[in-house]
């Protein structure tokens, strides 16, 4: 018999990665039993896991449904000010700390994500993976942890910032330029590539929601 604390893990675990792969989007409705049937879990773990996306502001209440949350302009603004501010920190102790196979990795990620400008979703995916390499490089685990946060909540966004037009290719040429001041040891410069990275991105999203916005009126 299956531990039940495993059991109530593992619900968890695998509601937050269908959020977080964009499975369930801002304002999907969540049910029990048909989550208890996709993952091959009993009601109650998946109850008591709903219960804890919702106390971390995951889950929201539209009427008796849960549904996944969504971030407004506020919040959303919010998460890119602690966000710009924790990658910043990361790349600067990255050039302080990250060992020459971290940096080659770092210089091989983007190398490789160049083949997905095409494909939005996947190069989100190599993005994440790619600014979760350069935390690992700060080599401090609390600074990961927070970010680890911040990201799960980057996916109540329903939309990725590289699915604008040029983007993609322009990402890819701010990631190499962190990896090079990482590369170099130069913390200030790593620091400040990745803080303008992260407002470039922002900005995207926000003409892209506005333009989102006027076409729908």
């Amino acid at each position: 018999m299956s531990d039940p604390r495993t059991q109530n893990k593992d619900a968890y675990q695998l509601i937050l990665n269908a959020i977080d792969t964009g499975t369930y989007k801002p304002g999907d409705r969540l049910v029990e039993s048909e989550l208890a049937e996709r993952f091959g879990v009993s009601r109650t773990p998946i109850r008591e896991a709903l219960q804890r996306l919702e106390t971390q502001s995951l889950l929201a209440r539209d009427g008796r449904s849960l549904i996944v949350a969504s971030l407004d302009h506020n919040e959303m603004a919010e998460l890119y000010v602690v966000r710009c501010e924790l990658e910043g920190l990361a790349a600067r102790l990255a050039a302080r700390h990250a060992t020459e196979e971290e940096v080659r990795v770092l210089k091989q990620m983007v190398k490789e994500d160049a083949a997905l400008v095409a494909d939005p979703a996947a190069l989100s995916r190599a993005n994440r993976r790619f600014h979760h390499q350069v935390h690992l490089a700060s080599h401090n685990r609390f600074l990961v942890q927070q970010l680890d946060l911040v990201y799960r909540s980057m996916a109540l966004m329903a939309t990725t910032s590289l699915a604008a037009e040029g983007r993609g290719k322009t990402a890819l040429d701010e990631h190499m330029k962190i990896v090079d001041a990482i590369a170099a040891g130069d913390g200030d410069t790593a620091d400040g590539a990745l803080k303008a990275h992260i407002s470039h991105a922002f900005e995207t999203r926000l003409r892209s929601d506005a333009e989102a916005a006027a076409a729908a009126d």
